[in-house]
């Protein structure tokens, strides 16, 4: 209690804090914790967050954030089977989904004290997932569980709509080829530097023929635009 009122208070650090607050619901403790999970990698030796970046919260949040969303999925829908469940869960921990959601979280304000390049809508939801593994060494799973549900899935997503939705054009575009008799290849194009991270540059060959090419920070995100934009040309 005392570390809380001195970090909202009296620490030089203290807007900071004010904005983590409206974003978790309760001031942190462990203020560097926080600074961590804001601290992309290629800004780690910046000031106050000592040469570590968010990649292992990331890789705990990401954990975390999976097990609590099977767990509410399961709860909320105790009807529906294993296949449904999993494309739920994929559907809501898919980066699109964190990174728009992180947008609406509005987290570019807090990475934007750590990060000098411009911020990405992936490094926002990679922080979002190194935020909630923040929460999870802080708090508990309990407290993470609650934050979970009360600022991610209640408040900043749509069941009905995420149930209709149809977003995986990869299996899409390999069913139809399936159907069809046709051969489908990815091919990586190229992989390079931007913003200090990695770039991927992905070809979609149907049939030998390249029909369609994009480019992400993930490689299978890049394999899904690019499917996409192949469906739209099998299309027309």
């Amino acid at each position: 209690m005392i570390k809380r009122f001195f970090n909202y208070y009296v620490s030089s650090d203290k807007e900071l804090v004010k904005k983590l607050k409206n974003v978790l619901g309760f001031t942190p403790s462990n203020l560097n914790l926080y600074k961590i999970a804001f601290s992309h990698k290629s800004m780690t030796n910046r000031v106050g967050v000592n040469g570590i970046s968010n990649e292992r919260l990331e890789y705990l949040g990401d954990s975390i954030l999976s097990a609590v969303v099977a767990e509410y999925l399961f709860c909320k829908y105790p009807k529906e089977n294993e296949g449904f469940l999993t494309k739920m869960r994929s559907k809501i921990v898919k980066r699109n989904t964190l990174n728009k959601i992180a947008d609406e979280m509005q987290l570019d304000l807090l990475l934007s004290h750590f990060v000098e390049t411009k911020v990405s809508s992936t490094m926002k939801g990679n922080a979002l997932e190194a935020l909630v593994g923040a929460i999870y060494v802080e708090q508990g799973y309990n407290a993470t569980k609650n934050f979970i549900i009360k600022h991610i899935l209640i408040r900043h997503l749509d069941m009905p709509t995420l149930e209709s939705l149809e977003d995986n054009h990869k299996s899409k575009l390999l069913e139809h080829c399936q159907k069809v008799g046709s051969d489908v290849e990815f091919k990586l194009l190229s992989k390079y530097k931007r913003d200090k991270r990695d770039r991927f540059k992905v070809a979609v060959h149907i049939n030998g023929k390249q029909l369609a090419v994009a480019e992400d920070f993930n490689k299978k995100a890049a394999e899904q635009k690019a499917s996409s934009i192949a469906i739209q040309h099998i299309v027309q």
